[in-house]
């Protein structure tokens, strides 16, 4: 998760995520290279008194300044749609999941099973436990296993919220009245957390969101517990 004084993004925990840190790290440099350029023509012109009367009126010059961030912008554009085709896939989920907004906590269903589901509310600051993150952590994790395509139906009840988890590179609108889908990998085991990333009413910043990655084997005893407990 994120830590005080942090300049980057948070570590990767899905495919898709890892390939928006690389695209960013790849538009950070051309950006980068530009702003030296810049800064160089700036210090040049300013230093200097010369002037070459061959670059007052240059076709070639205009041409290349002109091809050139035309060739810059597909070299941004081109991983930018591929990555965008990318987060748009779901091929063939394992399990389905349908996050429903309410004010202000969230609810999960897992669609693939008769009778699993459970709302999960912010764990209150005087009941954190040692360990436990304020205005993060929730009483009911959303459980879900390693290296498994989930497939995340998101809507809302009442107002607008989005489901969001930094680190997995998932932020899907809940609009009330309709259904979105996204999808993600989790490539290792951990905990990650969230928060709604919609203006939701006054306590939209108490609705966090905690997914639990473990192997398939403890996410079945899991299910089996939950199961038996509804």
């Amino acid at each position: 998760m994120a830590h005080p004084s942090q300049l980057g993004f948070q570590d990767a925990a899905s495919p898709v995520m890892e390939e928006l840190l690389h695209f960013h790290d790849h538009a950070l440099m051309i950006v980068f290279l530009i702003s030296t350029l810049v800064l160089y023509i700036i210090v040049a012109m300013v230093s200097t008194k010369l002037t070459n009367k061959y670059i007052l009126d240059s076709q070639e010059i205009e041409i290349i300044w002109t091809i050139l961030p035309a060739i810059i912008l597909i070299l941004i554009a081109l991983p930018s749609l591929r990555i965008l085709y990318l987060m748009d896939e779901i091929n063939d989920p394992h399990l389905t999941i349908k996050a429903m907004g309410h004010q202000w906590y969230w609810s999960y269903e897992y669609t693939d099973y008769s009778d699993l589901a459970f709302d999960s509310y912010m764990v209150p600051t005087q009941d954190l436990a040692p360990g436990q993150f304020r205005l993060l952590e929730t009483d009911h994790r959303m459980v879900v296993p390693v290296d498994s395509p989930i497939r995340i139906l998101v809507s809302a009840e009442d107002v607008l919220h989005s489901w969001a988890v930094p680190s997995l590179g998932v932020k899907m609108d809940a609009v009330p009245g309709r259904l979105n889908q996204t999808a993600f990998i989790l490539s290792r085991p951990g905990v990650f957390y969230g928060q709604c990333s919609e203006i939701c009413g006054a306590n939209h910043s108490f609705m966090p969101i905690v997914v639990e990655a473990v192997p398939l084997e403890h996410f079945e005893n899991w299910s089996s517990l939950m199961l038996e407990d509804t």
